[in-house]
């Protein structure tokens, strides 16, 4: 994953919001334009992930991306994703789905994931976590900056979105064996805290009903 790291954000890697980078031109040339002499909103969105970040798509509705190429992506909680912030890079990109957050992997980490989660004794545990890796596709989120009244409700959108012009992949967490340059964030720690905060998640659900009915139930006196 050769390429400089991108320096242009300025937000803290705690931050799990950070200020939306500027979309791309409306009017910029070679797209398909619409009945107003603008682009089409499916063009420009394309346009953007292909010609701006590289990345392969799949056009339809909602546009979606390959994984496995450029990135992999780690599908987990929201709460679970939030906790795993700290071990990355302040542009490790970071998109979430509803309840959903997805972060971006170095690209065979899908394939190292079950191995990862055995070393860190994960593995005998249902976890609420998967990876998308070669062959897999992800819907395509938002582009920065126009998240507004004409978007679909629960269409998935970047908490930290990549940056065009730098290479995405150096911030991507990854495995050394893998090739991952000094400075990338380390695959095993982001897992390891994604797979206790979903362990801890699951946890407190089981509990919940137990506890539900205790206060439910009348007091016993002897």
């Amino acid at each position: 994953m050769a390429g400089s790291v991108c320096t242009t954000s300025t937000t803290s890697s705690t931050s799990t919001v950070p200020l939306p980078r500027r979309p791309v031109d409306p009017g910029a040339p070679g797209l398909p334009a619409g009945p107003c002499g603008r682009p089409e909103p499916d063009a420009r969105v394309r346009h953007w992930y292909e010609n701006d970040l590289g990345w392969p798509t799949v056009p339809g509705r909602p546009l979606r991306l390959v994984t496995g190429v450029r990135f992999d992506v780690l599908d987990v909680p929201a709460e679970a994703g939030a906790a795993a912030l700290r071990h990355l890079a302040p542009d490790s990109p970071v998109a979430r789905w509803g309840d959903r957050m997805r972060l971006l992997v170095a690209a065979g980490s899908a394939e190292e994931l079950p191995q990862v989660l055995e070393w860190l004794e994960w593995d005998a545990l249902a976890l609420d976590l998967r990876a998308l890796g070669a062959g897999g596709l992800t819907e395509a989120p938002l582009l920065p900056g126009r998240v507004g009244a004409d978007d679909v409700q629960g269409a998935a959108v970047w908490l930290r979105p990549p940056a065009p012009g730098c290479e995405v992949e150096a911030s991507l967490p990854a495995l050394p064996a893998m090739g991952g340059l000094g400075d990338a964030p380390d695959l095993v720690r982001v897992v390891d805290t994604v797979a206790a905060q979903c362990h801890r998640v699951r946890l407190r659900r089981a509990s919940a009903p137990s506890l539900t009915c205790r206060r439910n139930q009348p007091l016993a006196f002897s």
